[in-house]
């Protein structure tokens, strides 16, 4: 079965948040991390995972990255403290 992931990455410090989706999610922060995506990520070095959800359709997962995109950034910011309070990159335990 095929698996779709919304994710957020933040810098090294913790000031700027990227949300992005994928149906790989080992590879794509692999593409951040070795900063093989030209953009918003890249530039600003935006590679560290601090929150991840999984789910069994793309739609869904669409519509998820879409909601929390329109969120204020406090509320992203309880949400990555809900899962991981220390905010670690989750990245590390692949």
């Amino acid at each position: 079965m095929k698996y779709y992931y919304v994710y957020i990455l933040t810098t090294k410090n913790n000031k700027m948040l990227y949300i992005g989706v994928t149906n790989n999610l080992e590879r794509r922060i692999y593409e951040h991390k070795a900063r093989l995506i030209d953009g918003f990520t890249k530039k600003y070095n935006i590679n560290k995972l601090v929150y991840y959800e999984t789910f069994p359709r793309i739609g869904d997962a669409i519509i998820v990255e879409k909601k929390l995109k329109g969120w204020l950034r406090i509320k992203k910011i309880k949400l990555i403290a809900s899962m991981n309070p220390e905010w670690k990159d989750l990245s590390l335990s692949f």
